[in-house]
């Protein structure tokens, strides 16, 4: 899911404003996960969770979907995949760093093999072209903003499922996204008409990228730990360039195959190099 959403943004940003892109989806999301908790019945977190689910949203909400919109302005889809195919090995320093998480040497060297293979196969493809200094810093921004909101959002998951800290992530956002997307449509509709695609890509991205995704990744993120789990997120970069050949035009070559095959060692040696040791997430 979370693999669709470069391609998708730049399919989006052919309706919509960049800024729209980011709070549009957060809206659909907001409502959807208002919906379900209300019917759940879940109870508001505890005071003390507030703060990293308020820093996850700035990421999750508005950190990476309006600094990767930004991007694609001046930029292909493929382009952001070279520059975001660091975003696993950025998770693991992160959580290595901010919840203390054990990493071998082994888990360092498929970490960083498994990135070097996918930016090696990026370039290759043809996704430095088209790239400028202003796209690469705001590429480089939304990684980390990402990388970040993976990391606290997951650090929650002790106290409370995955599934919940996300729908209070884009809940807590509702506040703000909502008249801020109201605004944004009443501001650039004379200059934005979108279409049935621009509107599907909307959608799409609040349902999956935006809300069901982290159902799964959380959970995962949970189980395996955060570092070594994101690793399996190596697989997004390269799906995202398999999305992007099919769905805005790009070739895929043979080259994609030796990619994927190289990307999956190296996942399955980051998982096989973990410590013996992360403790197990409450449910």
């Amino acid at each position: 899911m979370f693999s669709f959403s470069v391609p998708l943004t730049k399919k989006a940003l052919g309706g919509f404003d960049p800024f729209l892109t980011a709070t549009g989806r957060a809206v659909i999301a907001g409502v959807l996960a208002a919906v379900l908790l209300r019917l759940r019945r879940v109870p508001a977190p505890a005071r003390r969770h507030w703060w990293p689910l308020f820093f996850t949203m700035l990421g999750a909400v508005f950190g990476w979907p309006i600094l990767i919109a930004l991007a694609l302005r001046h930029t292909t889809s493929a382009h952001v995949a070279v520059i975001a195919a660091f975003m696993p090995l950025a998770t693991a320093v992160i959580a290595v760093l901010h919840t203390h998480e054990r990493a071998s040497w082994q888990f360092w060297a498929a970490a960083s093999a498994g990135t070097a293979a996918l930016v090696a196969f990026a370039v290759t493809q043809g996704g430095v072209s088209g790239g400028n200094v202003e796209a690469d810093l705001l590429i480089v921004g939304a990684v980390f903003s990402s990388a970040w909101c993976y990391v606290l959002g997951a650090s929650v998951t002790r106290a409370m499922p995955g599934w919940q800290v996300i729908s209070w992530v884009v809940v807590s956002a509702l506040p703000l996204t909502i008249p801020a997307s109201i605004v944004l449509w009443l501001e650039t509709s004379d200059r934005y008409s979108p279409g049935a695609g621009a509107w599907t890509s909307l959608v799409l991205l609040g349902v999956s990228s935006m809300y069901l995704g982290f159902f799964a990744w959380y959970r995962g993120l949970a189980l395996a730990g955060i570092a070594h789990g994101g690793q399996v997120q190596q697989l997004q970069a390269l799906l995202t360039l398999v999305w992007s050949a099919l769905l805005l035009g790009e070739r895929i070559t043979a080259t994609t195959i030796l990619a994927a095959l190289t990307v999956i060692v190296a996942v399955v040696w980051a998982q096989r190099g973990r410590t013996p040791a992360n403790a197990a997430p409450q449910e």
